[in-house]
């Protein structure tokens, strides 16, 4: 990379681009007073990485998606008789736990070039207006290579020192990094932490009071209203009709707690569903990017788990439900969810199987129904429910046009007769 023989007049962060405004406090030598620093943090400009701009063994993982971050900081002038001769940023991820798998010291090592080379970060900067960060980013005179730390964890940061004594360390710095973001997340949150070293006479310090909190959001999320393969649950109260207006009241508020332990127990965000009440029943789309294989059980392990302990604790009339999965393609109309998973999974729940099975087995605190593929791609491949203790049904709905293999499961039930076990279904 091209390395810039003069030094560039600096290009500070426009206000629409500062995201966080601090100071920087210094201690006091003797004789002088204490002394503060303006210190700008920019708004992080954030652009999706594609497999083909990866490292190899990063372009086979896939239970994530990469991004390059570009985080910028401007600092205020130093003390009259002083030049900046350190400055340490650090980036702090761990509240949504989000590492820095690359942790870059100029623009070179991933091919931003001083001529105007295309690549992602400058075309999303220019796509954005933003393109006068990219000169942050070029080797300067007065800006030596940075110092990296924290590659492969979610605190990583740059370390600047004038080495030679000689050049004067810039106020404008861009710093570059490659994170691992889950497939579901919305929004980056963290901290920034700053601490410049200002020499005069003696050399002096300065550094933010408290770390600098953060929230962006993150660039191609995922729209939870759009059309997507998604998981689908649905839920209803066995009895309920036969219960005063009192019971019932307090049946829905139990369903709708149990419900959510179930969901919070399988790792989903809160944020990122919308229960349809149903009355007696509730219906919930998941969000999309879900590992299923470890979702379903904990899902299905929460509720159960949450319904034990209201039945145990409660002293009041007993809570059972009737409880089915589906999978499939769905998005969100003006009136709810619109397509085969979401119909599906309200049929299986109201089928003859289903209900028979909560007759059957009074003991149970609920009954579970998932349609074949669910079974097939993840329960089967589990421990928890047992494989063994699901068995096959066929719910045939001839008036609806709706027919479909069906897996039951009740919980502390006898399991199915050898012939009728999974393993002797493949």
């Amino acid at each position: 990379m091209a390395t810039n023989a003069a030094v560039e007049p600096e290009r500070f962060l426009r206000t629409d681009d500062v995201l966080i405004g601090a100071e920087l406090t210094g201690t006091a030598a003797r004789g002088e007073d204490q002394f503060r620093i303006a210190l700008n943090c920019g708004r992080p400009l954030l652009y999706p990485i594609t497999a083909d701009d990866l490292p190899p063994a990063l372009s086979r993982r896939s239970a994530a998606r990469y991004l390059g971050a570009l985080f910028t900081f401007d600092l205020d002038r130093a003390p009259a008789g002083y030049r900046y001769a350190a400055a340490r940023f650090t980036v702090d991820l761990g509240a949504c736990g989000v590492p820095a798998v690359l942790v870059h010291s100029g623009g070179d090592q991933f091919g931003l070039l001083a001529d105007g080379a295309v690549s992602p970060l400058a075309d999303r900067a220019t796509r954005t207006g933003r393109p006068g960060l990219l000169s942050r980013l070029r080797t300067r005179e007065d800006r030596p290579p940075a110092w990296t730390t924290g590659a492969q964890s979610s605190r990583f940061g740059w370390r600047y020192q004038d080495r030679r004594g000689t050049p004067l360390l810039p106020r404008t710095y861009g710093v570059h990094a490659v994170l691992e973001v889950p497939v579901d997340a919305t929004e980056l949150t963290g901290f920034f932490e700053a601490e410049v070293d200002v020499a005069g006479i003696v050399r002096r310090r300065a550094s933010a009071t408290e770390r600098l909190s953060f929230t962006v959001p993150v660039p191609g999320a995922p729209d939870d209203r759009a059309a997507a393969v998604r998981l689908c649950m649905a839920a209803d109260i066995v009895g309920y009709s036969s219960r005063g207006s009192a019971a019932a009241a307090d049946l829905q508020t139990d369903l709708v707690r149990i419900l959510a332990h179930g969901r919070e127990t399988a790792g989903v965000d809160a944020s990122r569903v919308s229960p349809q009440p149903q009355g007696d029943g509730q219906f919930t789309v998941l969000p999309v990017g879900l590992d299923e294989a470890a979702v379903i059980p904990r899902l299905i392990d929460g509720v159960g788990a949450a319904l034990a302990a209201r039945n145990t604790a409660s002293g009041r009339d007993r809570l059972r439900l009737r409880f089915a999965l589906h999978r499939g393609l769905v998005r969100a109309a003006d009136n709810g969810w619109v397509g085969r998973a979401a119909v599906a999974v309200h049929r299986i729940l109201d089928s003859a199987p289903l209900r028979a099975a909560v007759e059957e087995n009074p003991e149970a605190d609920y009954v579970l129904a998932v349609p074949d593929v669910l079974y097939a791609d993840v329960l089967s491949e589990g421990d928890s429910p047992p494989p063994s203790a699901f068995r096959p049904v066929t719910v045939d709905l001839p008036t609806k046009g709706f027919r479909e293999q069906a897996w039951l499961y009740v919980p502390g039930a006898t399991p199915p007769a050898t012939e009728n076990r999974p393993e002797a279904q493949a």
